[in-house]
């Protein structure tokens, strides 16, 4: 990774973390500095003005002469410190004289602006020609006193409370400091993998000298991480780059690695907007910029990616060009496939530009819905839908593009106002409609929807309004209006066909309920006041079919089950069949004797009957089940015999194991079952109905 420290081969090997610590500890003259920056305890002190001097030391890090110069200030007075330094990353962008900058180890030209010098950058303090350095033990203004206050005042370093570096990106001072435990706890929020210290998920520091081991050197943080990202562990290398970040959290270098390692794991839009963040701390960051354009590649958003990839003249990779070209070319196919109302090339087109790059596209997947809506495959839509609901806001750099002629967001808002309105949810329809009003007020399709769905609400609730009132002719006009605005909307088609149900328009009313039904398949209120229409109408065969199909949806309900059995009932009688046998409620009946058996099982209806012994489990567990299809299925015959009271009809049967089922009809079996899984049981019963 180029954002790495590549200073190592000029510098000595970096002391490992144990060694660093007993450093620390001891009083050896090269041991670090840290007491600059004390990210263990609330009350930091800030860093002097540093002036690069030479690159000096057996060490290779570069150094600086710490210049002060004495001044008054009403609130903290006047000090003057000398002293040596070991230069933090954010120290290493001074501007020295010749114009350069040094930032993790490379030379770069500085920019006025950058916001990347110490004594404008990190701390915010304006850049100047001499500063004034605030004393040792004084607090920068807006930072945290333990009390929570902000203090602007002057404090001593007397507090030894146990403090916790957190690890949000919010930075208060030189990081998130929390109260209580007795060490730092850094983790990931992608995390779960060891840290510092062995501990799963988090940087375990038992002290404070530990922290200033840790908190004082973003850099090895940053070594730290690039080793786990080269052997492509992502998530212990986030673990590291946020440590990092939460101590200098200006330093471009280790949010680019950190979006690299975003990158690898998948999180495409956070990797997104940690890049906007390191462009915004270092514009001519050229790698960074480079894989923001790849990474927008992937969200669909062509126009932004290639003004990053060509920023200032720079080329991409081969590769990385043909993925750009081939999604611009799949998203231009599938924009004109829908203008003309191709819904079919659409779904095909956006399906090509998903599979040539751009995986992470809510867009597209709101235009598989949106098709898919078109071509009458509701529920398909709506599933698909329904995964946009996992997708974060659109990054900044996303939130003015465009698709399909309306911004980016604003067409996620329409496809889901059209959803919500086939569904016939009309005011969340309404709600969504008016939200992509309001992202994008001047799109003419946006303020076309946004008319439609008011125009559809206000006739839905007028035609509801009326019907609750019995004024059935009267409300069948005000769907209508919502219809010639919306003529594929299922639920105004059924509660037209509820009208023309109450007119006794029973042929008006299948109509109705069958266009609901294609355009809405399985649509149970459709389906329902079909089967009413269809019975009223004396057509048994097409009556039962949809009480059936009410039946399996509704397994409990005992107005479907009853309007079955007459549907059934009426059937059979004009077949000219024998119903008398036929009951109600799927009532058991125990057989008591061979006779009766005889009696049951003759008749032109079909017999279910279930062999069985008391103390056989799996008769028990088979009971149950057998009971619920005789309530499923009234017009059936469903019999018991108890092998063991009535061993002449289990020997007249030849019934030798339990539980068995055997089915019949005019007095011959039918087929027969030993131990059958329920299963096989219902699709034998509904088979044979």
């Amino acid at each position: 990774m180029s954002d790495s420290c590549k200073s190592g081969k000029q510098e000595r090997g970096v002391d490992s973390l144990s060694d660093r610590l007993k450093d620390s500890l001891s009083c050896d003259t090269n041991k670090p500095d840290f007491k600059e920056l004390d990210v263990g305890s609330p009350v930091s002190t800030l860093r002097t003005r540093q002036t690069i001097g030479t690159a000096a030391g057996h060490s290779g890090r570069l150094t600086a002469t710490t210049t002060t110069t004495s001044s008054s200030s009403s609130s903290s007075g006047s000090s003057a410190l000398t002293g040596r330094a070991t230069s933090s990353p954010v120290a290493k962008s001074h501007s020295d004289t010749s114009g350069t900058s040094i930032v993790g180890g490379t030379p770069r030209t500085a920019t006025p602006g950058r916001g990347r010098s110490n004594s404008s950058g990190a701390y915010g303090s304006s850049g100047g020609g001499s500063v004034n350095s605030p004393r040792v033990n004084v607090l920068p203004t807006g930072n945290i006193c333990p009390s929570g206050r902000i203090c602007t005042g002057m404090a001593t370093r007397q507090s030894h409370r146990s403090d916790v570096l957190g690890t949000g990106m919010g930075n208060y001072g030189y990081g998130s400091i929390m109260r209580g435990g007795s060490g730092v706890g850094v983790g990931s929020s992608s995390g779960g993998d060891a840290g510092i210290g062995g501990v799963k998920g988090n940087v375990c520091i038992g002290d404070r000298e530990k922290k200033e081991v840790l908190g004082a050197d973003p850099e090895e943080l940053k070594r730290l991480g690039n080793e786990q990202y080269r052997i492509g562990n992502f998530s212990k290398a986030l673990i590291f780059y946020d440590q990092a970040i939460t101590i200098s959290p200006r330093y471009a270098a280790i949010r680019s690695n950190r979006a690299a390692a975003l990158m690898g794991l998948g999180r495409v839009r956070e990797a997104v907007r940690e890049s906007e963040e390191v462009l915004r701390l270092d514009p001519g960051f050229v790698k960074a910029r480079h894989r923001l354009g790849v990474l927008l590649i992937r969200l669909g958003q062509v126009e932004a990616a290639r003004e990053h990839l060509f920023f200032k003249g720079q080329q991409p990779e081969v590769s990385e060009l043909q993925k750009l070209e081939e999604v611009e070319k799949y998203l231009s196919k599938c924009s004109d496939a829908r203008k003309i109302g191709d819904w079919k090339s659409t779904l095909r087109e956006g399906d090509a530009a998903i599979a040539a790059g751009a995986d992470h596209c809510p867009q597209l997947i709101a235009s598989r819905a949106e098709s898919l809506l078109k071509l009458q495959q509701l529920y398909d839509a709506d599933g698909i839908l329904s995964n946009l609901q996992n997708f974060d806001p659109p990054p900044q750099c996303c939130s003015r593009s465009k698709f399909f002629g309306m911004l980016s967001e604003a067409y996620l808002f329409y496809v889901e106002a059209q959803m919500e309105m086939s569904i016939g949810r009309f005011e969340d329809a309404a709600t969504s409609a008016e939200r992509a009003g309001r992202v994008d007020p001047w799109n003419a399709e946006v303020a076309a929807l946004v008319k439609n769905v008011s125009l559809v609400t206000k006739a839905h609730a007028r035609g509801n309004d009326l019907f609750m009132s019995e004024r059935f002719t009267e409300a069948c006009t005000a769907y209508e209006e919502g219809l010639r605005v919306d003529p594929l909307n299922s639920v105004i088609y059924c509660n037209r066909a509820a009208c023309f149900s109450k007119l006794k328009m029973w042929q008006r009313s299948v109509e109705d309920c069958n266009i609901a039904l294609q355009i809405q398949p399985g649509y149970t209120k459709a389906l329902l006041r079909r089967a009413d229409s269809n019975y009223k109408l004396e057509r048994w065969a097409e009556a039962v079919r949809d009480y059936q199909l009410l039946r399996r949806e509704l397994p409990n309900d005992k107005e479907v089950a009853g309007s079955l059995f007459h549907a059934q009932v009426a059937l059979k009688k004009s077949h000219g069949e024998d119903v008398t046998t036929m009951k109600f409620d799927g009532e058991m009946e125990a057989i008591l004797s061979l006779e009766q058996f005889r009696a049951e099982i003759s008749p032109p209806g079909v017999s279910v009957v279930h062999f069985k012994r008391s103390a056989n489990p799996h008769c028990k567990l088979l009971s149950p089940f057998f009971d619920m299809l005789s309530a499923r299925y009234p017009s059936i015959n469903f019999l018991e015999v108890s092998v063991e009271e009535n061993p002449a009809i289990a020997d007249a049967e030849n019934v030798r194991t339990e539980p068995t089922i055997k089915i019949y009809k005019n007095g011959f079996m039918l087929k027969e079952m030993v131990n059958p899984t329920r299963e096989l049981l219902e699709a034998s019963v509904r088979h044979h109905r």
